[in-house]
């Protein structure tokens, strides 16, 4: 992916040259980079002490990583260079200290991770990339895609990173954040009922489930049931309701040529300005600019 956007000779394009360098600690030797695959890069880390831009691929979260590694970043930083991370690429970051203090981001899966282990750091999970100084931190592959051409706006302006992005056949810039791409799975419940009341309101979205009705069938009062299931669920019975019912429009919009208003009346919303409002706000993005993206058939065509 790194190699798209600055390894490439796009010169005949008006593209500047890129002087792009791929290090190791070990020049020469064969570097694993997962599913059987392995690089040798040419050059060291002495290489790349002078550079304006670092960028560091995903790999390990493991937080023990060569020292020489992290004395490069630091020295490229101190020179007055950039560090570009690309998924868990920023644990290599916050373990030479370049996150502490700044907002950054990663692979929506490890943030919580991340924020254990580098506490400094201010990591937020719902973007595709940030840009804190000299530090830019990205989600997953795509993201640093976004995160790269961004850097080239930056330095280049926007002729060059629309040439780019149109040989790679990518948007130069993508709106929304990772929100649109996570999962909101179903909560494990200590208690038995809760869980079955959970899989029963799944299965009823479309219908009006009141806090009352809800609590009449756990046979409890309204406000002891509100603070059970904050206990079991860890979110207040609407909040948890409007999410589920957003993740429903989301196997609808992907799966069906349905119209907005249908959608929302099958997931429980009471119209669809309801169902736009609550989708933005959980997903990041409109709910049609979300079907053109993940409609399961090319051929789906965006309703209104």
């Amino acid at each position: 992916m790194l190699s798209e956007v600055f390894g490439l000779d796009r010169t005949d394009d008006g593209v500047p040259a890129f002087d792009f360098r791929v290090a190791s600690p070990e020049p020469g030797a064969a570097l694993n980079v997962g599913n059987g695959v392995t690089i040798a890069a040419p050059h060291s880390l002495e290489d790349c002490r002078d550079v304006d831009l670092v960028a560091i691929p995903g790999g390990s979260t493991s937080g023990d990583y060569p020292s020489e590694i992290l004395e490069t970043l630091r020295t490229v930083v101190d020179n007055g260079g950039r560090v570009l991370t690309v998924c868990s690429g920023a644990f290599v970051a916050g373990a030479a200290g370049l996150l502490d203090g700044r907002r950054c981001t990663t692979h929506w899966r490890y943030g919580a991770k991340l924020g254990r282990m580098y506490p400094q750091a201010r990591v937020d999970t719902d973007v595709l990339f940030v840009d804190d100084g000299p530090i830019t931190t990205s989600a997953g592959t795509a993201a640093g895609i976004d995160a790269a051409l961004h850097l080239v706006r930056e330095s280049w302006g926007p002729a060059v990173v629309n040439r780019i992005a149109r040989r790679m056949v990518v948007p130069p810039h993508r709106d929304g954040g990772q929100r649109q791409f996570v999962d909101m799975p179903m909560p494990t419940c200590a208690d038995a009922g809760f869980g079955e009341l959970l899989e029963w309101m799944v299965e009823h979205l479309d219908r009006d489930l009141t806090v009352d009705d809800l609590a009449a069938r756990m046979h409890m009062s309204g406000r002891t049931f509100a603070r059970r299931f904050v206990d079991e669920v860890g979110v207040a019975p609407r909040r948890w309701l409007t999410e589920q019912r957003v993740l429903a429009s989301k196997g609808l919009l992907e799966q069906t040529d349905l119209p907005i208003e249908e959608v929302a009346r099958l997931v429980g919303f009471a119209s669809a300005t309801l169902l736009r409002h609550h989708f933005a706000s959980a997903v990041g993005v409109a709910p049609l600019a979300y079907r053109r993206r993940f409609a399961c058939a090319s051929d789906v065509p965006v309703s209104q």
